[in-house]
């Protein structure tokens, strides 16, 4: 045995990705790009998505996608903002680490809900410094409140929904590896969801 490999953990993670999940990580990003999403982004989340790891740093992430530190930093920061990816912290670690929810959609959810808060408060703000006399500018910003007041309590539902219909059938899988007969899970028409593109500030189309 080399010196090399006395000093390499048996189970340290691979430096490549493999042809497979590699092609995924791709493919998904394509997927997340033809939503109008920067593609980089779509690298990220799928990387996250796929590796049997519990979280990854963002060193390790541009190491993985062979893509530059800055490029990482703004997809992570992005994800994080829309609810895909959180952070993770390790004690006397100042490197920075990310991770995904085993329910990333559903954390998207409750990001978005979050989002259209703080777009209430602007739009709140808007109100207050309109002359009351300003009747054309005053309707635009009252049904736009109107219509984000609305998808709060929509995005409450669709998620309460969601969590419903996936621990139904969690339960159903659940029995069926049990071998007991087949629970019936709700129908759901559920909404197509792919990557909302909700605050695209720091963001930049493409790679």
């Amino acid at each position: 045995m080399t010196d090399e490999e006395r000093s390499t953990p048996a189970d340290a993670p691979a430096d490549v990705l493999d042809e497979a999940v590699s092609a995924f990580v791709e493919d998904f990003a394509y997927a997340w790009g033809a939503a109008g999403n920067p593609r980089m982004e779509g690298r990220v989340l799928a990387l996250l998505l796929i590796v049997d790891e519990p979280y990854l740093s963002s060193a390790r992430i541009a190491d993985l996608l062979q893509a530059s530190a800055g490029a990482v930093s703004m997809s992570t920061r992005a994800l994080v903002n829309l609810g895909f990816l959180k952070r993770h912290a390790i004690p006397g670690d100042r490197s920075h680490y990310f991770r995904t929810e085993d329910d990333v959609w559903g954390g998207f959810l409750a990001g978005e809900r979050d989002y259209v808060r703080r777009i209430n408060s602007t739009l709140e703000f808007g109100l207050d410094v309109l002359p009351e006399d300003a009747s054309r500018p005053r309707t635009r910003l009252t049904n736009a409140l109107r219509y984000m007041t609305w998808l709060v309590g929509h995005h409450r539902k669709m998620l309460a929904e969601w969590q419903e219909y996936r621990d139904s059938t969690l339960a159903a899988d659940a029995q069926a590896a049990a071998g007991a007969p087949a629970l019936d899970t709700p129908a759901v028409d559920a909404p197509a969801v792919v990557a909302p593109s909700l605050d695209t500030s720091e963001r930049e189309p493409g790679s």
